[in-house]
């Protein structure tokens, strides 16, 4: 057991819950707090659920979770996280920024869980400081808010803002925290209990690296998709990219061919289209806007490819209903 002093005051943290939150990264926030607690038999950190009324929130696997505290209760708090999720770039609630600002000006720490940066962006919060989010809503994010710092970091900590990019990052994050508090032997202990064997730092990658995503491959062929993945809106031509790697097109395609299945334009082409539907679904960019951003050169070119791989056009796509959270898990 880590030793620590017995006039130690719990450090109180609360958790904002955003309709359709991601149960992953909350639990992953919370479970090194109570571990700490085990660890040492000290209560280190005290925490709280919130809500806009009070009232139970459901995240986005369908499970809904009580709270402690509607937002009117909680008038000051020294940490609140905004946590995050499904469809939180679509939350707009005046009472919950209003209150984040409040919060702010009374000098609370804030923070964002998985996609909690978008309404701590929206709430004109987020400025002037280094963020991240989750790699699959950080395209969306960018465009939206072109004057923020994100970052592509699993998570940030910049004075007073500490954003994490969701799932297990927020585990690293907290360990990062409660070894700023208490010291790296008792991180280390929490980490051990969750059976998790590294903590990881904030420049550790969001992502799984290519040639484990790609299953391996020829590394000539890595080198090509990350020059892809790095081009979409201003997409390089097929000789450009064979002679990144000194190939020819012909041997480029045989590569492509035999790993993917596919030509490397299909694949170029494929890359784009998801992009293009991430600005689709998470901004209100104009459909013109989104073609340009994913490197189509006009807006007709753009939905023909787009209802050719998905089945349906990009209007269709950005005015489909939101499902209900309760039935996400179904």
């Amino acid at each position: 057991m880590v030793p620590v002093t017995n006039d130690v005051e719990p450090r109180r943290i609360g958790f904002f819950l955003v309709p359709g939150f991601t149960m992953i990264a909350l639990t992953s926030a919370i479970e090194p707090l109570r571990i700490a607690k085990h660890v040492t038999g000290r209560l280190l950190y005290d925490w709280n659920l919130i809500s806009m009324d009070g009232n139970p929130v459901v995240a986005s696997n369908g499970l809904e979770l009580p709270t402690d505290l509607a937002v009117s209760a909680v008038k000051a708090h020294p940490l609140i996280f905004v946590c995050g999720g499904l469809g939180s770039h679509d939350y707009d609630n005046r009472t919950a920024f209003a209150w984040l600002r409040r919060l702010d000006a009374g000098g609370s720490t804030l923070g964002a869980i998985c996609t909690g940066s978008s309404v701590l962006a929206k709430a004109g919060l987020l400025k002037g400081y280094r963020c991240t989010a989750h790699w699959e809503n950080l395209a969306g994010l960018i465009e939206r808010y072109p004057d923020i710092d994100f970052t592509t970091e699993l998570f940030e900590m910049d004075r007073n803002r500490l954003t994490c990019s969701g799932g297990t990052a927020a585990l690293d994050m907290m360990l990062t925290l409660i070894a700023q508090d208490y010291g790296d032997d008792l991180a280390a202990e929490v980490a051990d209990q969750l059976l998790h064997e590294r903590i990881r730092n904030r420049h550790d990658q969001q992502r799984r690296p290519l040639r484990n995503r790609l299953g391996g491959g020829h590394p000539k062929l890595l080198s090509v998709v990350a020059l892809m993945e790095e081009n979409l809106e201003e997409p390089l031509g097929y000789g450009e990219l064979a002679s990144s790697v000194n190939l020819s097109t012909r041997h480029l395609e045989r590569l492509f061919r035999r790993h993917f299945y596919k030509t490397p334009t299909r694949y170029y082409l494929e890359l784009r289209l998801v992009r293009a539907r991430q600005l689709l679904t998470q901004t209100s960019m104009s459909i013109t806007a989104v073609a340009l951003a994913s490197g189509f050169v006009s807006a007709s070119h753009f939905t023909k490819s787009y209802r050719g791989y998905y089945g349906h056009t990009p209007r269709s796509e950005r005015y489909a209903p939101t499902p209900n959270t309760a039935d996400l898990h179904n």
